[in-house]
């Protein structure tokens, strides 16, 4: 039977829409953030070596020695009873002249939905959800660059209908410890749908980016500037709501200024965010972030909001490291991240 609800979330994936970016792909959830730290950022990090290992999901040359037997556990609570979350593990390879490598699992639970008949009629209740799972390796090249890879493939599941995809990911990244210095860059989510859910098979959520960091030497700050979806340069959209109207008091309608579209555009492209690093042994992170394209899209133009700005803290209590991030997409509310890690070695010593 046809179910009315289903095709709506059908024609929400993968018709194309002119409003905004999302909604033209499938698989949209691998856009999702998959840490609390990336929540409190603006939703992207590709640019820091240290000991997290969910970062290798963002960019996959941020696989080190110190991600070895890093274990981390992530749930994001988003709206309306859609949750997504990652689960992922490092592990060094001493052969091949050493590789670090990782393995990962990411979801999303749409929730419960009521399925209905052709005319409107309950005929019970179906439930959806997306997963990938994913392997990579990166490989130090000398001492200031390193190259990594992700492959990743997705399942997911709606009702009786069912999709299945292959996807990798493909990192850069470049370090100068002397000033404090880092870069990357990142092809994000290359790929296919191999099976689709019934309609024509759509691509992964291509997004190429660009970031820098640097460590202040003074204070214990760190910013970052990415530049993401770089694969496509305009990211605005004409709203329809957004009609211009003659005035009494002009000839014809203003019409909107080039250069202030232009700039904006701009801006879409960017995430700024910083972390506040305190203690001896930077125990305690002060975490916020901005990102204009979120901002831009999803805020309303008649009321005030936070969308597009984000924040959260990081904790390292006897050996674990527990993050919180929030992250403002509209007036209606935020999503909250938890995220928590460890270093399996402290459990099991010959692991």
């Amino acid at each position: 039977m046809h179910k009315i609800a289903l095709s709506l979330i059908l024609s929400m994936i993968f018709v194309v829409a002119d409003a905004q970016i999302g909604g033209r792909y499938t698989y949209e959830f691998l856009g999702n953030p998959q840490s609390a730290r990336l929540s409190a950022l603006g939703g992207s990090l590709i640019t820091i070596l240290d000991d997290d290992v969910s970062l290798a999901a963002s960019n996959p040359a941020l696989l080190n020695d110190k991600t070895h037997n890093q274990i981390t556990f992530n749930h994001n609570f988003a709206f309306a009873d859609v949750s997504n979350g990652y689960l992922g593990y490092g592990r060094k390879i001493n052969k091949f002249g050493g590789i670090n490598t990782h393995i990962g699992i990411s979801y999303v639970s749409f929730g419960e939905f009521t399925a209905a008949d052709e005319i409107g009629n309950a005929t019970g209740t179906f439930s959806g959800g997306e997963t990938a799972v994913m392997i990579g390796a990166s490989k130090k090249l000398n001492e200031r660059i390193t190259v990594g890879a992700n492959l990743k493939g997705v399942f997911g599941n709606m009702e009786t209908y069912s999709s299945s995809g292959i996807g990798a990911d493909l990192g850069l990244y470049y370090a100068k410890p002397e000033s404090n210095f880092s870069a990357a860059f990142v092809v994000k989510n290359i790929g296919t749908e191999l099976s689709s859910y019934g309609v024509e098979r759509g691509s992964f959520p291509l997004d190429i980016q660009l970031g820098i960091s640097r460590k202040l030497n003074h204070l214990p700050f760190r910013f970052t500037i990415i530049a993401h979806q770089l694969q496509q340069w305009s990211v605005t959209y004409d709203d329809p709501n957004n009609v211009q109207t003659e005035s009494i008091f002009e000839e014809e309608p203003s019409e909107p200024s080039a250069l202030n579209d232009g700039v904006d555009n701009f801006f879409r492209h960017f995430i700024f965010n910083g972390e506040f690093l305190l203690g001896k042994t930077q125990g305690l992170k002060i975490r916020f972030g901005y990102n204009h394209l979120r901002r831009k899209e999803l805020s309303l133009s008649n009321f005030r909001s936070l969308a597009g700005f984000s924040g959260g803290l990081g904790l390292r209590i006897k050996g674990f490291n527990i993050d919180y991030g929030v992250g403002y997409y509209h007036l209606a509310g935020a999503a909250n991240h938890i995220s928590i890690r460890t270093d399996l070695g402290r459990f099991f010593k010959k692991f």
